[in-house]
């Protein structure tokens, strides 16, 4: 679904990304590691149209989306997820929900004035729909509360429920256990997985906690310096010498290090 090849992105003479080659196969739930400063989140913004490549290609079924900003993005299927949530705190999480769709009859004052039907037949349909994924994520409890009042676990299941509000191909997960309980962050992955089986959804997934990553991802890609070390499973990444030492330069003898999500 998602071929990277060769791609760089410099701020100065920092190389964050350089020369990365990678490719995502459709229905995966593929994870990408690696230690602070690898180039992930770097890579995610590129390929999500967050930031310019320096040179490199990003290809999403065979098409070129290189440089294509977020919003194209966001309208041929492939969204991206925070490591810090993006909630529009003072709505309600329902609210945060019905709000993604875009091309809503509400979006044009003339519609205000001479749509009133059409735009209440709308917000029906999206607060129904809003219901339906609140339900999926067993987040239905929270939805009259404000977005910005909630726990950080249920933010991110607040995030992931907006990529179901719209037609999704592939989503970009950046740390989404970072700063969630471990109750949540199973809750989490259990909807991860469902949405991977039962919806067919592709996902690419940035995480540090190396049982959340055994749980769900294969295969697994890890990075080191911008440049993509190896992929496979977490097994054969685990035994993998160039991970071990990109993650703590000690060699085979602190593998357990790795292991335990050092």
């Amino acid at each position: 679904m998602i071929v990277v090849d060769d791609l760089h992105k410099h701020f100065g003479g920092f190389h964050a990304v350089d020369g990365a080659s990678l490719e995502i196969a459709e229905g995966t739930i593929t994870g990408l590691i690696g230690p602070n400063g690898a180039g992930k989140t770097t890579l995610f913004n590129v390929i999500a149209g967050v930031l310019d490549p320096t040179s490199g290609r990003v290809t999403m079924d065979g098409e070129d989306i290189t440089g294509l900003p977020p919003h194209t993005l966001f309208h041929k299927g492939l969204l991206r997820t925070f490591q810090i949530a993006h909630e529009f705190g003072s709505m309600t999480c329902r609210e945060n929900l019905m709000m993604v769709p875009g091309g809503q009859s509400g979006e044009t004052l003339w519609n205000t004035w001479f749509g009133r039907r059409r735009i209440a037949d709308e917000e029906r349909a999206l607060r129904a729909k809003a219901d339906e994924v609140m339900e999926f994520l067993t987040i239905e409890q929270i939805a009259d509360l404000k977005a910005g009042q909630v726990s950080g676990g249920q933010k991110k299941l607040l995030e992931l429920g907006r990529t179901m509000m719209v037609d999704a191909k592939i989503v970009f997960l950046d740390e989404v256990g970072a700063g969630v309980n471990r109750t949540l962050l199973y809750t989490i992955a259990d909807a991860i997985k469902r949405l991977n089986e039962e919806r067919g959804y592709t996902f690419v997934v940035i995480e540090h906690d190396m049982e959340f990553i055994d749980r769900l991802c294969d295969p697994v890609i890890c990075m080191a310096e911008g440049k993509v070390l190896a992929q496979g499973t977490l097994d054969e990444i685990k035994a993998n010498e160039q991970v071990i030492e990109a993650y703590l330069g000690t060699g085979l003898k602190n593998k357990d290090k790795l292991e335990a999500g050092a």
